[in-house]
Formats: C-alpha cells, sequence, structure tokens
C-alpha cells in the first residue's frame, strides 16, 4: 500500500467532515445521495465521452498504482542487469536465453531475446526506445484521464447546484422541500471540488510520478543491455547504472 495515498485520502475527507463537525454540523447534511449521483455521473459521463473505452478500462486498472505501491525498484533492477553482465561475461551473450524466458516483465524478456539474437548494440537501443516511447504513450493517457475528470467534476457541481435551486424555486410554497433543495444545491458544489481535488487531480499526479518511475527503470534496461552487448565490464555498468538513481540513499542500497 501507498502511505502517502492513503493517508492523503483520509485527510482530505477527514478534513471535511471534521470541519462540518467543528462548525456545529451534522454529518448528514453533507451526506446526500442525489448530489453525489449528479457529479459523480456527470463527471465520470464526460469523461467517457472524452477517451475511448480502452482508455478509460486501462485508467481504471492503472488507478491501482496510486494505492499500491510499485513493488519493483531500482537497486533490484541494477543488481539484476549487473548479473546478467556477469553471467554473459562468464559464458557468453547465448546463456542469457534462459533469463529471456523468466524475466519479471515483457520488457526486459524483449530486450535480453534481442541481446541473445546478437543484435547490433545501437538497432537493440532503437527497438527498445521505440518501444519505450509508445509505453509512455498508453501510460499517459491514464492520467490524462483523471485529469479531465478533474476538469469536469467542479463543473458538473455548479451544473448540480444549479438543478438544486431550480427544485427550490419550483418549491417555494411548500417549505417542506426547501430545505433538501437547497442541500443538495450546496452539496452538490462541495462534492464537484472535493472530487476533482481530493480524488482526480491527485491521482493524475501521483499516476505521473508511477509513469515516471517506470520510464527511468526501462531507460535503465535499455542502458544496461545495451552495455551487456557491447561487452563491457560489469563493474562499469554498475557505475554507469547508478547514476540513474535520483535519491542518493538508493546508491547505498547497492552492493
Amino acid at each position: 500500500m501507498d502511505i502517502a495515498t492513503i493517508i492523503g485520502l483520509v485527510l482530505g475527507f477527514g478534513a471535511v467532515i471534521g470541519g462540518q463537525i467543528l462548525e456545529g454540523g451534522h454529518v448528514s447534511a453533507i451526506i446526500q445521495p442525489t448530489a453525489a449521483l449528479i457529479v459523480l455521473g456527470g463527471t465520470f459521463g464526460a469523461a467517457l465521452v472524452s477517451f475511448p473505452m480502452q482508455t478509460v478500462l486501462q485508467a481504471m486498472k492503472d488507478a491501482k498504482k496510486v494505492i499500491f505501491a510499485h513493488s519493483e525498484n531500482n537497486e533490484t533492477i541494477i543488481k539484476e542487469i549487473i548479473g546478467y553482465a556477469a553471467k554473459a561475461r562468464r559464458n557468453g551473450l547465448i546463456s542469457l536465453e534462459q533469463e529471456a524466458q523468466s524475466a519479471r516483465d515483457r520488457f526486459t524478456r524483449k530486450g535480453i531475446s534481442l541481446v541473445v539474437d546478437g543484435i547490433d548494440p545501437q538497432k537493440l537501443q532503437d527497438t527498445m526506445e521505440t518501444e519505450l516511447d509508445t509505453y509512455e504513450e498508453h501510460s499517459k493517457a491514464s492520467a490524462e484521464f483523471f485529469e479531465a475528470a478533474g476538469g469536469y467534476a467542479p463543473t458538473i457541481g455548479i451544473i448540480g447546484a444549479v438543478l438544486g435551486l431550480i427544485h427550490v424555486m419550483n418549491n417555494l410554497a411548500d417549505t417542506s422541500k426547501l430545505g433538501a433543495g437547497i442541500a443538495v444545491a450546496f452539496v452538490a458544489t462541495i462534492y464537484g471540488l472535493m472530487t476533482a481535488n481530493i480524488i482526480c487531480l491527485p491521482f493524475a499526479s501521483k499516476l505521473k510520478i508511477r509513469i515516471k518511475d517506470e520510464l527511468l527503470q526501462k531507460r535503465m534496461i535499455i542502458e544496461g543491455l545495451t552495455a551487456i552487448q557491447n561487452g563491457e565490464n560489469p563493474h562499469y555498468i554498475e557505475q554507469k547504472l547508478k547514476a540513474f538513481l535520483v535519491h542518493a540513499g538508493d546508491e547505498k542500497k547497492v552492493k
């Protein structure tokens, strides 16, 4: 689990609910199913119109990356690449054929297969860079989906507020219905802002960070496999890959 995401969601929603309680209000006053239906339905309906269904489904799948921390870290990748380099140096590139089948992700498996096939290092790098660019474009679409939803939500909240006021105006003679209409009007605006600023936009930002991390790791893999294909020394490859590490503390973990 990504602790920062969980704390952020709890703190975000908790601050709104806590503020309502501190002001002497009741939590039930901001629980309005009608307002939730208008805002959530309208927001994601607009987002569905804006993006192909494949992108929407991928965005829902990628939302897990916001809640769950990425399992693979930089030092693990470096150790794996160094292991491949040492094995290739001892037994030749063909000895990596088994790793081409057992590597944990498709990107690495493809790269090792190209190394085993003896492809020119420059062609290897060009092929993997093309694959990386394609992956980046597809991954960014998920962040763009949540970003778009975050842009629609406040406007849909205003629509909900207007609908609530229309309901109020149509029932001025019946004072028993005025409170419910006014509640929907104001709560819909709150729901729109919360959906945008606590869920959608933060999800988009966290996804961009996840994508950036994944791209860095894939570039490390490309650089490492190209170096192996060039027959470079494993120790030199290790130092080269360490240069990719953003945090100084990461380097200390790689022995």
